[in-house]
């Protein structure tokens, strides 16, 4: 039989025990609840002392067991996914050892939410036309091409490419910085991630106090009509600080 341990969600603040339900890691949802020590708690569930398998379920039900805990909790310090403690001790030892480190990063994110701001191109076409009309070489070039009449001239296409390429690059910076510049003002903080596709011109996130998410918002609103003939906004939130605090947290039954 294998021995089971403490399958970690998150940090939070708070001396009081705590029942969240079935809603863990396990095909029938395990019951997820709070161990504490002294005024800090993590939100655990029972697991068998091994690697936990990488899907999408139990990433998605990881997920939305810290999302159902910021519904009732104003600062939530998310843990990585997949990492377990041997025993109620070794959660407890946890909380003491990296005390001081878990309430400074409370505070830092009490009453803050995640909001999630991708932007694609809806014409792509469209995009690489005004790429075309705004370099007069790339113009130039695609005109002295297009005057060739059959025959091909590969270096000349190899060229136009990689402007075209460097010019959509430098395209999609600008724009994402446009965007940017207009939501920054109501963020703590904002991070700027890869993108996904030649569409997508922005995938970024912000770290919003709670008394400004309103404000984003109508901000967000105001982006969507000034550009929705040409891009398509995904918004998502609130969320808890998933790209702001990850912790990395090695229980003392791990080797490492």
């Amino acid at each position: 039989m294998e021995k089971e341990g403490k399958y970690i969600y998150c940090v939070i603040g708070t001396k009081g025990e705590r029942n969240f339900g079935a809603i863990g890691l396990g095909e029938s949802g395990a019951e997820v609840l709070t161990i504490g020590y002294d005024d800090l708690s993590m939100v655990v569930s029972n697991h068998p002392l091994n690697k936990v398998t990488i899907s999408r379920a139990n990433m998605l039900a990881h997920e939305k067991v810290i999302e159902k805990v910021m519904e009732e909790y104003d600062a939530v310090l998310p843990v990585r996914f997949g990492t377990i403690a041997a025993s109620v001790e070794e959660i407890r030892n946890l909380l003491d050892r990296r005390r001081r480190e878990f309430t400074d990063v409370l505070r830092a994110m009490n009453h803050k939410v995640e909001l999630g701001v991708k932007g694609l191109w809806m014409d792509r076409p469209a995009i690489f036309q005004e790429i075309t009309e705004e370099n007069k070489n790339i113009k130039k070039l695609k005109a002295e091409l297009q005057a060739q009449k059959g025959k091909k001239d590969i270096q000349a296409a190899m060229s136009v490419g990689k402007m075209v390429a460097e010019e959509l690059e430098a395209k999609r910076e600008k724009e994402a910085q446009a965007v940017v510049d207009e939501l920054k003002g109501t963020a703590v903080d904002y991070k700027l991630n890869k993108t996904i596709g030649d569409e997508m011109f922005i995938n970024a996130v912000f770290l919003v106090d709670k008394g400004r998410e309103k404000e984003f918002d109508n901000i967000m609103e105001e982006l969507g009509n000034k550009h929705k003939s040409r891009v398509r906004f995904m918004y998502a939130g609130p969320l808890p600080p998933y790209n702001f605090v990850n912790l990395a947290i090695y229980p003392e039954s791990w080797e490492v």
